[in-house]
């Protein structure tokens, strides 16, 4: 049965308080309540045990009694019967304070505190989560990048229904960001799979979106040119980006693009970009996307001299940087890739030293290209070694090579009948021209 207990907390936490501010009768203060709490919580009077629970935390704080504080909270969330509500209340109220204690130390024991009395309680999982989050930031800024991708991993935010959706996606940016950091490229990306991009949908949410991107950037850069050019592609969508932004925005993702291998997405994606009416104002790298979507030739010495004092200002292509004379030689694969492609859409066989020559590489090199581009399935090629001649031959399907296979017996079938036909007529003929003679 209900009692309730609401006259007794207004006659007893003014009495309370006034008894704390004696530091000798400060403990006797908090027994007094501690009565009260006992006889609402035994009445399963909720509302007054937040008010007790809420009011001897007040009373330590306003004390400056750090240690009544941590042992009041873990005393209190012990009781027996406790309410949860009355624990959550009490919680929440203990977080404001995290902003306005006077030294780190006071700040992380009643952090630790916390994090006890919410530990496995899934009605405070959100409380857990933000000072989980508190105790990364302040291992992070000490120094300690371990510990506080330790703490951050231990949240698993995706699973709490009752933290808002914006708060999980801030939380998981935060993990993914400290295992970055730590270059732990694998944690990070199954991190960002539990992000689903439609969320970014949402223009108030461009903030999150654009460093949710520019996470991805980082972690894709060096391993998925593709998935970069993506990502810049997404970024230059944001409205809040000025004109400036959105010109380098288009000009890596075009660059990006080309960098990435050949097939039928990046293909694709090229001539979407090319029909991207910001990039036809930037003319320089308009230039190079018509280029590589042409069917002609790119001469590679003409290219450089071309373009290659501007990519090199660029941060893709700083030759400071050992990742950017790697984006330079790639670059270089491309345009022999490219070069190879055309090749074989003009060409049936021409010499490996002609080719070589269209190339402008040595033969050796050329053949180690040939042999990349067929083992990835981009051309179909046989080279002759003995006369040093290169086929282009199309690639089949397997049911084209069954049906020529098909077709073929069928041919060799009629072939043989043909001839037995022909040699049994030659038998009778001789047959008869014995028996007349």
């Amino acid at each position: 049965m209900e009692v309730d207990y609401s006259s007794a907390c207004d006659e007893k936490i003014p009495v309370a308080k006034e008894l704390a501010k004696n530091e000798k009768t400060f403990h006797e203060a908090i027994d007094v309540l501690l009565q009260v709490e006992k006889d609402a919580r035994m009445g399963s009077d909720l509302a007054s045990t937040i008010r007790i629970l809420i009011a001897i935390v007040e009373i330590c704080y306003e004390h400056g009694n750090w240690n009544a504080l941590n042992e009041y909270i873990v005393v209190l969330s012990r009781k027996r019967s406790q309410f949860k509500e009355a624990i959550s209340k009490m919680v929440q109220h203990c977080l404001l304070y995290l902003t306005v204690l006077p030294d780190l130390e006071t700040k992380l024991r009643l952090i630790d505190t916390l994090r006890l009395v919410t530990e496995g309680k899934i009605y405070v999982e959100v409380e857990r989560a933000r000072l989980t989050r508190m105790l990364a930031k302040i291992k992070e800024d000490g120094g300690d990048l371990d510990a506080a991708t330790a703490l951050m991993a231990e949240l698993h935010v995706e699973t709490y229904g009752t933290m808002e959706k914006r708060e999980k996606i801030e939380l998981i940016l935060e993990q993914m960001r400290l295992f970055i950091l730590k270059h732990d490229f694998d944690k990070a990306q199954i991190l960002a799979k539990k992000i689903s991009v439609k969320f970014f949908d949402d223009p108030q949410q461009e903030e999150l979106k654009l460093k949710y991107y520019k996470l991805k950037i980082t972690m894709d850069k060096d391993s998925s040119f593709l998935e970069t050019s993506r990502h810049y592609q997404a970024l230059f969508n944001c409205l809040t980006l000025d004109e400036h932004k959105k010109n380098e925005l288009i000009m890596n993702a075009v660059m990006y693009c080309v960098l990435a291998p050949y097939y039928n997405e990046q293909h694709n994606m090229m001539h979407i970009l090319s029909e991207n009416l910001k990039l036809k104002e930037i003319t320089l790298f308009n230039n190079i996307l018509q280029l590589f979507t042409s069917k002609e030739l790119i001469d590679y010495n003409g290219f450089e001299k071309g373009y290659g004092c501007e990519l090199l200002k660029t941060a893709i292509f700083d030759q400071r940087k050992a990742v950017g004379v790697k984006h330079w030689r790639e670059l270089k694969s491309r345009i022999i890739e490219h070069n190879i492609r055309i090749i074989s859409y003009y060409y049936t066989r021409i010499y490996l030293g002609r080719m070589s020559e269209l190339l402008n590489i040595s033969k050796r090199r050329c053949e180690d290209y040939i042999t990349k581009l067929v083992s990835s399935g981009t051309v179909s090629i046989k080279i002759d070694r003995p006369s040093d001649i290169v086929y282009f031959t199309k690639k089949k399907q397997p049911s084209d090579v069954l049906n020529d296979w098909s077709k073929s017996v069928d041919q060799f079938m009629k072939l043989v009948n043909h001839t037995a036909h022909l040699i049994n007529k030659e038998q009778c003929l001789n047959n008869v021209l014995n028996e007349s003679s």
